[in-house]
């Protein structure tokens, strides 16, 4: 008698959906670290900032020069969007951190709908879950509902902080609606863009390229007199159409409400039109042979890394010719206050308003050019997750040698972020002030001084690689901590012990302030040590 093996048979998913819930639970725990940061973040940034209204804007003289100084400067309109009525303080709130709010909250949604998603099938995983019990549209609605999940609840969250703060029920709740919506509008394209590219990094690309643009629409139809409509085209402009605390227009939410749901049934009505790791739209294929520059480890490098690099540094230019503008009238905004010239001297650390505000927007943009930064070096973790490196290391490249080719990118790309953001916002602040080669000098004096705390969000993300790469995602949540606490730490009056873990606290602000090495020495020797622990890390573990 001779035994038989009989073939399994086939394992078919009851649903469509099914699966849902336990990719949902999975997805929340990948994001236990990072997620919870952005929903603070977001969240705490319009209640947070009523006691500073009042303090820079005591009397109604101020809060009116504020309002006309808005009224005739477009370059106000471009940055922050249209004045509606600035002399409350939820008025200004909504001017101030809108859009920006927007912005933040659609780059939030895109990175997670992209990570659970796109990131999965370029890592193999997704296929493996689609030879389960899993349906076909399960991991895509699993991100749906996390991304729009989150949104939700900082709309809530903003909402309930409004109210708390004092601020009336009615602005408070259709700001935290808008922001919400806003969310949902940029979950619906983030699940557009990931059935259209075959990368995650495409799709990424993708996703952030509509975020940036729906941003700068806003702005050159608020700044321009004759193309306020361009506006009405962005989903940030409605956020901010819907005039939270000056006259709310409640119709306006149908607009955002109806773009995600018509953009996100075009993601559902594409993702059966498609393969598993294959995107609609098809790849460029390459040549047979590759060119002789793209033969050592470096020209690898370059070409994962020269589209981002280049993408942040025209960002950086734009933001910074825009900074620069505005620069000059920063006084108009500030106002004359005592208390208002107090902390505008504390967040930039010094006594003249213009200088101040160059020596803070410095900070900031070295905050932004760390997490460029992050970026870099997460692409390394990205290239071994997707075994792309196995075959490299496999020839007669060394991981170390590897490591390199991107870290030059990781450190020197933030240094070229900050020359770029200084450069254009010291041409822009020269022309308008007569003065182009002192104010370009100060401005990229100001760049450079930050560059070693910036360094130090970036050797930190390496450490994280080299000696928990399973957490290597934690590096986001270090250079969201870092910019949390520099952006609103000063604002809430938080204890200096708590500031200094940042290591934006700690580099001289200028122009303004005497420029003092000891700071900078610290903070570098602080990024070397870390850098090496990491790279040791790194050459010590097994690949994977």
């Amino acid at each position: 008698m001779t035994a038989t093996l009989e073939r399994p048979a086939e394992v078919v998913p009851t649903h469509e959906l099914a699966g849902t819930w336990h990719l949902t639970r999975l997805a929340l725990r990948r994001d236990r670290i990072v997620l919870p940061i952005w929903i603070v973040l977001l969240s705490i940034v319009p209640a947070s900032t009523v006691k500073t209204f009042t303090q820079f804007y005591p009397t109604v003289a101020d809060r009116q020069a504020l309002q006309a100084g808005a009224n005739t400067n477009p370059s106000y309109a471009l940055l922050y969007g249209p004045p509606f009525d600035l002399t409350t303080a939820g008025g200004f709130i909504a001017w101030r951190t809108c859009g920006f709010l927007a912005l933040l909250t659609g780059l939030m949604v895109v990175f997670t709908v992209t990570r659970h998603t796109r990131a999965e099938e370029d890592t193999g995983r997704a296929e493996l879950l689609a030879s389960a019990v899993v349906g076909r549209y399960a991991a895509l609605t699993s991100a749906v509902l996390v991304a729009g999940g989150a949104s939700v609840l900082i709309g809530l969250i903003q909402y309930g902080s409004m109210v708390g703060a004092g601020l009336p029920a009615a602005g408070s709740l259709a700001l935290g609606a808008s922001e919400a919506l806003t969310g949902l509008v940029f979950t619906a394209v983030a699940a557009v863009a990931v059935q259209l590219a075959e990368y995650s990094r495409t799709a990424n690309g993708i996703g952030t390229a509509v975020v940036g643009a729906a941003f700068l629409l806003r702005g050159a139809g608020d700044s321009t007199v004759d193309a306020r409509w361009l506006s009405w085209l962005s989903p940030i402009g409605w956020v901010q159409q819907v005039r939270p605390f000056a006259g709310e227009r409640w119709w306006v939410l149908l607009l955002p409400a109806a773009f995600a749901l018509v953009v996100g049934a075009a993601g559902y009505w594409l993702l059966p039109r498609r393969d598993v790791g294959v995107g609609i739209l098809p790849p460029r294929p390459g040549p047979a042979q590759a060119a002789a520059g793209l033969r050592t480890p470096f020209a690898l490098a370059w070409r994962l890394h020269r589209g981002p690099l280049l993408g942040w540094t025209v960002g950086m230019a734009v933001v910074g010719a825009v900074f620069g503008s505005i620069a000059s009238g920063i006084g108009g905004l500030v106002g004359s206050s005592p208390q208002a010239q107090e902390i505008m001297a504390r967040l930039g650390g010094s006594e003249a308003l213009t200088q101040a505000f160059l020596a803070a927007m410095a900070g900031m943009f070295a905050m932004v050019a760390s997490l460029y930064g992050i970026q870099a070096v997460l692409r390394m973790r990205g290239e071994e997750t997707a075994i792309r490196l196995e075959p490299v290391l496999a020839t007669s490249v060394g991981k170390l040698r590897w490591a390199a080719g991107h870290l030059v990118f990781a450190f020197f790309g933030t240094a070229l972020l900050l020359l770029a953001g200084g450069l254009f916002m010291g041409l822009a602040n020269g022309l308008r002030t007569g003065d182009v080669g002192g104010s370009v000098g100060n401005s990229l004096a100001g760049m450079l001084v930050q560059l070693p705390a910036a360094w130090v969000v970036v050797a930190l993300a390496v450490t994280i690689f080299g000696l928990l790469p399973g957490f290597s995602a934690a590096a986001w949540a270090v250079g969201s901590l870092a910019l949390l606490l520099s952006l609103f730490g000063p604002v809430v009056n938080l204890p200096q012990a708590v500031l200094d873990v940042s290591p934006f606290q700690h580099p001289p602000k200028i122009p303004g302030q005497e420029l003092v090495a000891t700071p900078l020495v610290w903070l570098t020797a602080i990024a070397a040590v870390a850098l090496v622990a990491g790279l040791v890390g790194w050459r010590r573990r097994d690949v994977g």
